[in-house]
């Protein structure tokens, strides 16, 4: 076993969301500005700092509580080339994490273990599962997630009004899906997101389940 394992832990996925949150969010930076939308840059937004993006209350959250957000990268629609430029900025956060957690699972994939003995499997094998789960989460279409502007623009229109109405409920929405419904016992999170987390990691490693 790792000497300190709650300490190796918590440190592995301090290390974890402070490279997630960053590339997420430079991502969206990133795609914005390639559409012609300087906001990004103006704000400091286009950037591999990890300060520029980190909300000091977000990440604390994140790492004790398991819910948390970094600071939203402003962006300017009316100043994309493209009507589908908001979508694609939206896109790109998840699909950043998607990426990092491929990159993860190659090592997986070529036989390092991902047993809480091997520090290096350990952290990749976290590292990987993390970001699986900041890219479902965020594609669920649901204001202030990224999947809503991605709805947004891939839904048919008839449904569009019907996705405002929900959208300006977002956040207590979000808030009562990840705090209050499991202090009820209901975790409606975890129904929705364990069969395609399970299944993506099965994609990625194939059988070289985590062993604690």
């Amino acid at each position: 076993m790792l000497f300190g394992t709650t300490a190796t832990i918590f440190i592995i996925r301090a290390i974890t969301l402070v490279i997630a949150f960053t590339i997420h969010e430079f991502s969206h930076a990133w795609v914005a500005t390639m559409f012609g939308d300087e906001t990004p840059r103006m704000y400091g937004r286009l950037t591999l700092n990890p300060l520029a993006h980190l909300d000091p209350l977000g990440s604390l959250l994140l790492l004790f509580a398991g819910f948390g957000w970094a600071k939203p990268v402003p962006i300017n629609p009316s100043a994309m080339r493209s009507r589908s430029g908001v979508m694609w900025t939206s896109l790109a956060g998840p699909f950043s994490n998607f990426l990092m957690a491929i990159i993860a699972a190659i090592p997986l994939r070529l036989g390092v273990s991902p047993s809480s003995s091997n520090l290096v499997g350990y952290f990749l094998i976290n590292f990987m599962q993390i970001n699986l789960v900041l890219m479902l989460f965020n594609l669920i279409p649901i204001a202030p997630l990224d999947g809503e502007k991605i709805a947004e623009y891939v839904w048919p229109p008839a449904w569009g009004s019907a996705l405002e109405k929900i959208s300006r409920f977002g956040p207590i929405i979000l808030l009562a899906v990840v705090f209050l419904l499991p202090y009820m016992g209901i975790n409606l999170l975890g129904m929705a997101l364990n069969a395609p987390l399970n299944n993506l990691e099965h994609l990625l490693i194939g059988n070289a389940l985590f062993l604690p």
